[in-house]
């Protein structure tokens, strides 16, 4: 399979990112997004990603990046569609079914849910076999890993494929089967929770449980700053999908966790969340 054109649905954090990688490699892109002025904003996020790269030796011409990339107010037919909307199973599985109609019946449909089981997405397609996770993480232009999720529906052609486009983009291809949470999420997300607790129950400032977990474990960022980089909301979504398909309470989120996201305090993209970005 060769994926000259790609259809992103989704233009924000992740999905913008997602779509640059993809004309950054030389593929047309189409991006769509529902929600008013996304498109618009992630071409902008885009453009200055692009920039930021290009200043530090990268050898694509944001320009010519851009140029790749056609805003499409709706679903498009595609080689590949790459999912990267709210971690709602809901909408997810709406997109994919409107998208088993869009795309040509030899498109493959991919989804960068963090925690939602593929199965329960390909199960509304007539391509099962053609639907596979494909897990990005953020920032996307930077990070080098790719999570490729199979369920025991998806061929070795589609996993094939999709593995060497990883290759192509740059990036490290890692395979996992289909479980909530896969491989990535189900050991982060309690490490993250446990650091809300630790911060709830006054062990320690976050500033501190962050500096710990930095220099004690060899991490890059520590977990409470890393979650408002993903999004409290997020965090708690994926919990809450730990806690539903495994069964097991010890993924409750922390309500520390649910009273920062009811007060909007969502981390870096609402300007606080464990720490003011204001």
């Amino acid at each position: 399979m060769r994926f000259a054109r790609v259809l992103v649905v989704g233009a924000g954090q992740m999905g913008g990112g997602i779509a640059q990688v993809m004309a950054a490699s030389g593929r047309r892109v189409l991006l769509h997004d529902a929600a008013p002025g996304a498109v618009e904003k992630g071409l902008a996020t885009m453009r200055r990603s692009l920039e930021r790269l290009a200043e530090k030796g990268a050898p694509h011409d944001p320009e010519e990046v851009l140029a790749r990339v056609e805003p499409v107010d709706d679903l498009a037919p595609a080689d590949l569609l790459v999912e990267a909307v709210v971690e709602d199973a809901a909408v997810k599985q709406d997109i994919f079914r409107r998208a088993d109609s869009a795309l040509p019946p030899e498109a493959v449909l991919a989804s960068n849910t963090s925690s939602i089981p593929i199965a329960s997405l390909a199960g509304v397609t007539g391509r099962p076999d053609r639907v596979i996770g494909m897990h990005f993480f953020n920032p996307v232009p930077v990070m080098a890993l790719v999570e490729v999720v199979r369920t025991p529906a998806t061929s070795d052609e589609t996993v094939a494929a999709v593995v060497d486009l990883a290759r192509e983009l740059g990036k490290t291809p890692a395979e996992a089967n289909d479980f909530p949470g896969f491989v990535s999420n189900r050991i982060l997300m309690p490490l993250v929770n446990e650091a809300a607790y630790a911060l709830a129950d006054g062990v320690a400032e976050a500033e501190a449980i962050d500096t710990i977990a930095k220099l004690g474990f060899n991490h890059p960022m520590g977990p409470l700053a890393l979650a408002d980089l993903i999004g409290l909301d997020t965090c708690v979504s994926i919990m809450e999908v730990l806690r539903d398909g495994l069964g097991d309470a010890k993924y409750e989120p922390c309500p520390l966790l649910r009273e920062h996201v009811a007060a909007g305090r969502l981390g870096r993209k609402s300007g606080r969340g464990f720490y003011d970005y204001a």
